[in-house]
């Protein structure tokens, strides 16, 4: 029977079903109807390990009618910090960020790992070579900076991810284009050039754009978030069955 994996996240859900680290289509949903979006998958097949991993605590009755709508539950969330804690990771840190690093360990032993994930935020985390997490660091992601410039500049216009832009800007556009995409890629530069040793991991919506700028070698792993939620639905199993 397969697991059904599900991230909620700042601005979209995704889910996917996996069998061991195998992983199947992943859906996406943004809107507030979230509850309908994982039910309707739910109503296709049951799975042996519900996981969901949410930036906010879940109320009693949605874990209530979740439990209900799978062999096994493991909700991971601000109120449930318990794994993290088993995994030698902070407390504080968010799901999404933990099931990565928890990914780049399992894909990478023995290699430090800098681990980039674009999304809503830009976050970044160190792992050592003995898998040791390090810390890291969180700022606005590439739309969420398009979007600032916009809403806290009233002269300047709400601009779109541009296909490409140069590193210096000729206009008011392509300044603006310019300035935070460069931004972006020479913050992020900034972060390898930290531990040029380290192996660059790139995952999220935007991670195939800033991949292409960047002068060092770097693995693409979209679903990295995805992957490490399966190695956590796959040690729950074992730790359930003992």
């Amino acid at each position: 029977m397969p697991n059904l994996l599900v991230e909620i996240g700042n601005t979209a859900v995704k889910a996917a079903w996996s069998d061991g680290m195998t992983l199947g289509k992943t859906f996406r949903y943004q809107g507030e109807k979230w509850m309908e979006f994982i039910g309707s998958l739910l109503r296709k097949e049951k799975p042996e390990v519900l996981v969901v991993a949410s930036v906010y605590p879940l109320t009693g009755e949605e874990q209530h009618m979740l439990e209900g709508e799978c062999s096994r539950f493991l909700l991971l969330d601000k109120d449930h910090r318990d794994f993290l804690l088993s995994h030698g990771l902070p407390s504080w840190i968010s799901y999404d960020r933990a099931a990565s690093v928890l990914a780049a360990r399992y894909l990478f032993r023995g290699m430090g790992c800098v681990i980039v994930d674009f999304g809503t935020t830009l976050t970044v985390d160190f792992t050592d070579p003995e898998g040791l997490y390090q810390g890291g660091n969180i700022s606005l992601g590439c739309r969420t900076r398009f979007k600032a410039l916009n809403r806290y500049s009233r002269a300047l216009p709400l601009v779109n991810t541009p296909e490409s832009c140069g590193l210096v800007g000729t206009s008011e556009l392509s300044s603006m284009e310019s300035g935070v995409i460069s931004g972006m890629q020479f913050e992020i530069e900034g972060y390898l050039a930290l531990h040029p040793e380290y192996i660059a991991v790139f995952t999220g919506g935007d991670a195939n754009y800033f991949a292409k700028r960047m002068k060092s070698s770097i693995f693409v792993i979209c679903n990295l978030v995805m992957m490490g939620l399966a190695l956590m639905a796959d040690e729950y199993v074992k730790k359930t069955d003992q």
